[in-house]
């Protein structure tokens, strides 16, 4: 029987003092073990959500033609929408069977990517730019207890993450239908590319955790929770002390079912150096593991090797 994802309340950060520090190290040592855990006491409304999945289903569901004019190619695809098929996971030719937008924050520079909109449906943009702006305040506080587990200060990661390129990914699963490509998965079997991923409570099941052993913990969609995982980036940095977790979302036992998941991908600025850090190195057994890569080197890399970016 696979075990289940430790449960962090955030209201234990907010409080301060004991709460605050068996926060810092349920996080730390999730993250350690198995670089998941689900989120609680997170403050968002439930509300907030379904509306933002309201909003979502409703763009999806346009003509193919309408959506097909939000596609950003010239920006690898990190804003705006993206069609059904194009995504596939490293190493694994096979698309993935989704469809997504993408929008990140608002920057007053000229290199930094724009955020567009679709005219329909009306509350697309305040909804999901809301939920936007809610998750990034809450992925400072997580990587501020990180940093505290790491016996760092508690804005160095956050630092890190200062206008960095994280982005919201509003996600649809389309029903499998008739006619799947053979080995195609919702989205197969990968690991994250950022510092950190939080993903809003799926509108279905689906999503599944690799444990040590291999097998694969089941993680229900649940609004309640946020699911909390931490990617490659921050992998490399801390020299595997945090681990970077394989993690799928797989058919469903149907082929009429959808799925809506939302998860925020939370990403260093472009200069930041993911070296890993020599007092990392000298707590994984003394061994440098991963590359010396800048944080922007490694995202383009990435995006070129899942087919978004050419």
């Amino acid at each position: 029987m696979s075990r289940s994802l430790t449960v962090c309340d955030l209201s234990d950060w907010r409080a301060g003092g004991e709460r605050r520090d068996k926060f810092v190290r349920m996080v730390g040592e999730s993250l350690q073990d198995i670089g998941f855990f689900a989120l609680t006491g997170h403050g968002i409304d439930i509300e907030t959500i379904k509306k933002s999945y309201t909003v979502a289903d409703d763009f999806f569901k346009l003509p193919q033609e309408e959506k097909n004019q939000y596609e950003q190619k010239e920006l690898s695809r990190q804003r705006g929408y993206t069609p059904y098929g194009i995504e596939h996971a490293k190493d694994n030719p096979a698309p993935d069977l989704k469809e997504f937008w993408q929008t990140g924050r608002t920057i007053d520079d000229p290199d930094f990517p724009r955020n567009i909109w679709p005219s329909n449906p009306d509350e697309f943009e305040s909804s999901i730019d809301g939920l936007y702006v809610s998750m990034e305040s809450m992925s400072l506080e997580l990587l501020a207890a990180a940093s505290l587990y790491l016996e760092k200060s508690e804005t160095w990661l956050p630092d890190m993450a200062e206008n960095g390129n994280t982005i919201l990914r509003v996600i649809h699963y389309p029903a499998l239908g008739e006619n799947a490509p053979v080995g195609a998965e919702r989205s197969a079997q990968h690991e994250d590319i950022n510092f950190i991923t939080l993903l809003v409570g799926a509108t279905a099941d689906g999503l599944q955790v690799m444990d040590h052993d291999g097998s694969w913990i089941e993680v229900e969609g649940n609004h309640d929770h946020i699911i909390v995982d931490s990617g490659d980036m921050l992998e490399n940095l801390t020299n595997g002390l945090f681990k970077s977790t394989t993690h799928r979302v797989v058919n469903p036992p149907d082929a009429f079912t959808d799925r809506y998941s939302m998860p925020m991908f939370v990403h260093p600025r472009n200069e930041v150096d993911l070296t890993p850090r020599p007092e990392f190195v000298e707590m994984t057994g003394g061994e440098v593991l991963y590359d010396s890569i800048t944080a922007g080197e490694y995202l383009h890399q990435r995006l070129v090797e899942i087919g978004l970016a050419s």
